[in-house]
C-alpha cells in the first residue's frame, strides 16, 4: 500500500513507523525540516520538507499513486484542506484527518465531510477518542485497559494480576472448568515487559498482565474473578482543564448524575470559561502540584484523580501526590512512548496514551481485509482486531480445534446475530461472523490474509 502522511509529529511519526514495518510505501510531508531529518533517519520511509496541504508538494510525496491520504498536522485546516487537495487533484481513494476542534464536530454539521462536500472519509478526534477511553477506564476501575467491540458488545480489559488474584498459578485450562458459563477468555499475556499468548497449560503469576476478551455483561465478574471489585468512581479530581478534561467533565455530569467532580485548571482564563460551561462540576483555580490545591480538592477522600494535562510530569507528580495523600486510584494521560513501561513502578494505577488510542483509530482503516476494529498494544508489540468473516475465509466451516491456527494468535469471541459466542473447540464460525482476535504484532498479516476478499469469492 501506498501512503502519504501529513505531519510528522508524535501520531505522524508513529503511524509512518508502523506501516514502514510492514513493508508499506510511506512518503511524510512535514514543514519542520528538522522533523522530517528525524524521520528519515529513523524509518524506512521518504520524507518532505514543506505544507501538506499545497499541490506541488503533494505530488512530489506521490498523491497521484497514493492508495491512501493520513492528514495528521496540528492544524485541522491544513489537514482538510490537503483532503480535499487529495481528491480533486489525485483521485486519492481513502482520506483520513485529524480533527480537533469540537466546532467542526458538531451534529448539527455532520453533513459538512461528506462526498458531495468535504471528501474526508474518516475523521479522527483524539480529544474524543482519549475522552471517551477515560470514561470507559472510570467505568471499570479494576481494569488499565478498556476496548469495546461488535457494536460494544465484546469488551477486552487489560488486568494486572496482584498478590491477591485468586486465579494465578492456577492452569488457564481449571479456569474455564471453574467458570464454564463465565464467557471471557485470556487471550494475551504480558510478563516481564514481553507480550505472549499463553496456552491452555499456562499459569499467571503476580505482576503479569492479562488480557481478556469477554462478553459486555459479564466484565465485572470478570474483574471480581481477578480480584478487582473496585466500585465505580463517585468522587473524581479531574487534573487539566483542557478539551480531554473537559470533555471528561461534561460527559461525567450528564451520564453519572450521583458523580461528585473537582477540575483543577492552572490558566484562570481556561477556569472561568470552563466554569461557565459546565453545570454540577467545581472548578479550581492553581497548579495539580499545590499541596493547596490538591487539599482544597479534597483528593483525600476521592475515589479517581484524573490527570489530563499537557505535561507527562505534571501527570505523573499529581497522581501520585494524589495517592500520598489518600486518593484511592490515579488515572493520568501519558505522551512519552517511554513513559508507559514504567508506569506502575512510577505509582500510577492506569494510563492513557493518546498517540497509540489515535494510531490504532486509523490502523482500522489501512487494515487490508473486512476489518471492523482495531487495538494496539503496547507500543505496537500486539492488535486486538475485529474481522468480518467471509466465505472464503479459512477459518470458515470447519470446528475451530481443526484449525491450526499460528501461535501468537488467539480468538477472544464470535458476535454472530446479535449474540457473543465464547470459542471452544466444537464451534464453527460461519460467513459474516465478526471474530475479535488477539495477535502478535509479526503475525497481524496472517490475521489481515485470513480476512481479504480471495478472487473465488466473485
Amino acid at each position: 500500500m501506498k501512503v502519504v502522511i501529513c505531519g510528522a509529529g508524535q501520531v505522524g511519526y508513529g503511524i509512518a513507523e508502523r506501516l514502514a514495518a510492514e513493508q508499506n510505501d510511506v512518503s511524510v510531508i512535514d514543514s519542520s525540516p528538522h522533523l522530517i531529518n528525524v524521520i528519515g533517519d529513523q524509518l524506512d520511509v521518504r520524507g518532505f520538507v514543506g505544507h501538506g496541504a499545497h499541490p506541488e508538494v503533494l505530488a512530489q510525496a506521490g498523491a497521484e499513486e497514493a492508495d491512501m491520504i493520513i492528514a495528521v498536522t496540528l492544524y485541522d485546516e491544513v489537514n482538510i484542506v490537503a483532503c480535499q487537495v487529495a481528491h480533486s487533484l489525485f483521485n486519492v481513494p481513502t482520506k483520513v484527518a485529524r480533527i480537533r476542534s469540537a466546532s467542526y464536530l458538531q451534529k448539527r454539521w455532520q453533513n459538512l465531510f461528506s462526498r458531495d462536500n468535504m471528501p474526508i472519509d474518516v475523521i479522527i478526534s483524539p480529544e474524543v477518542e482519549v475522552g471517551e477511553m477515560v470514561l470507559r477506564r472510570l467505568a471499570l476501575p479494576g481494569a488499565v485497559e478498556t476496548v469495546r467491540f461488535a457494536d460494544d458488545q465484546v469488551v477486552m480489559v487489560g488486568i494486572t494480576c496482584e498478590g491477591n488474584c485468586p486465579v494465578i498459578d492456577t492452569p488457564l485450562r481449571q479456569l474455564t472448568d471453574l467458570f464454564p458459563d463465565l464467557g471471557a477468555v485470556v487471550v494475551g499475556a504480558s510478563r516481564n515487559n514481553k507480550l505472549f499468548v499463553p496456552k491452555s497449560t499456562d499459569m499467571l503469576h503476580e505482576g503479569d498482565l492479562a488480557y481478556v476478551v469477554a462478553r459486555r455483561d459479564q466484565v465485572r465478574r470478570v474483574l471480581g474473578i481477578f480480584g478487582h471489585e473496585e466500585p465505580e468512581a463517585s468522587r473524581v479530581v479531574i487534573a487539566g482543564g483542557g478539551n480531554i478534561g473537559l470533555y471528561v467533565a461534561r460527559a461525567l455530569e450528564q451520564r453519572q448524575a450521583n458523580t461528585r467532580i473537582k477540575l483543577i485548571e492552572s490558566s484562570r482564563e481556561r477556569a472561568v470559561a470552563i466554569a461557565d460551561e459546565l453545570k454540577r462540576s467545581v472548578i479550581l483555580h492553581g497548579s495539580a502540584l499545590d499541596q493547596t490545591v490538591l487539599d482544597e480538592a479534597d483528593v483525600g477522600a476521592a475515589d479517581t484523580m484524573v490527570a489530563l494535562t499537557n505535561e507527562d510530569e505534571v501527570n505523573i507528580l499529581s497522581s501520585v501526590m494524589s495517592k500520598k495523600l489518600g486518593c484511592r486510584r490515579n488515572l493520568s494521560l501519558l505522551n512519552n512512548p517511554s513513559y508507559p513501561a514504567f508506569a506502575q513502578a512510577m505509582g500510577i494505577d492506569a494510563f492513557i496514551n493518546p498517540r497509540a488510542v489515535t494510531i490504532s483509530k486509523i490502523l482500522q482503516h489501512v487494515r487490508r481485509g473486512r476489518i471492523r476494529g482495531v487495538h494496539s498494544l503496547q507500543n505496537g508489540a500486539a492488535e486486538v482486531v475485529e474481522a468480518e468473516a467471509l466465505e472464503t475465509s479459512p477459518l470458515v466451516g470447519r470446528p475451530l480445534r481443526e484449525i491450526d491456527l499460528p501461535s501468537g494468535i488467539r480468538i477472544g469471541a464470535v458476535f454472530r446475530n446479535g449474540e457473543v459466542l465464547t470459542p471452544d473447540g466444537d464451534l464453527q464460525i460461519q460467513s459474516q461472523d465478526r471474530i475479535v482476535i488477539f495477535a502478535i504484532a509479526d503475525r497481524v498479516r496472517q490475521v489481515e490474509q485470513m480476512f481479504r476478499v480471495s478472487l473465488d469469492f466473485f
